[in-house]
């Protein structure tokens, strides 16, 4: 006997029935999230598993690199530490910090390299990659977009009562992971709304979807996210 379909079932009411079936189905699942927060110095990491609004501390620490090697061999370090922790916790998705551009430029540059290190581990294991602006990052887990360190780490400690963490480097990738636990709702309905052939070739960031500037995005990032948006259009 033939099992009838969402859509011999439900009618025209069909692919809003299979779209519900599919965001409850990633909304309800428990899912790894590796939270990175990028340093040349020290790269905080931390992992937590969600499970709709649970929230399970998993581990956390720091990836150093030494600072009397040239800055390819501390480039090195990290590309090595971040991939021990990725083939160790074994994540589903991972959550990055965007690059803070200050007035510092050789600051900002060498934070870039490491940021790349931060991108490039985990896309290399085919894992899903999303960034997130250190404002909306505040905003999630403290409720403002220019909330101290402190607060922070307490709203981490309060919302993952087991975590343990000794250095603000870990607190703040646990608030990333956090933060994209929070948000990948948004993720997932618009990567529900994609047509089929089309979901997988997105990269995390342009799945985020378009409109993204003013809610935690830099008008740039938003501006490549509707452009890679645009060019799968």
């Amino acid at each position: 006997m033939v099992k009838p379909s969402v859509h011999d079932t439900y009618g025209s009411l069909g692919p809003f029935v299979e779209l519900f079936v599919d965001l409850w189905s990633i909304m309800t699942s428990p899912v790894r999230i590796l939270g990175i927060d990028p340093g040349l110095r020290r790269t905080g990491w931390g992992l937590i598993t969600a499970q709709g609004t649970k929230l399970t501390y998993g581990a956390c620490g720091v990836v150093t690199s030494d600072g009397d090697l040239p800055l390819a061999l501390r480039l090195r370090e990290l590309f090595e530490g971040i991939s021990r922790i990725v083939e160790g916790q074994h994540p589903d998705e991972v959550a990055v910090e965007e690059t803070f551009v200050n007035k510092d430029a050789q600051a900002t540059l060498k934070l870039g390299h490491a940021r790349a290190m931060a991108l490039v581990v985990p896309a290399l294991a085919g894992l899903p990659v999303f960034e997130y602006a250190a404002n909306l990052i505040k905003k999630t887990v403290a409720g403002s977009g220019h909330a101290e360190k402190v607060q922070i780490q307490a709203m981490v400690r309060f919302l993952l009562p087991k975590a343990e963490f000794r250095v603000a480097d870990a607190a703040d990738a646990l608030a990333i992971a956090i933060t994209h636990a929070s948000h990948r709702d948004s993720h997932a309905l618009r990567k529900a709304h994609l047509p089929a052939g089309k979901r997988r070739s997105l990269t995390g960031q342009a799945a985020a979807g378009q409109g993204l500037e003013g809610k935690g995005f830099s008008a740039a990032a938003a501006a490549r996210i509707e452009a890679a948006l645009a060019k799968q259009g």
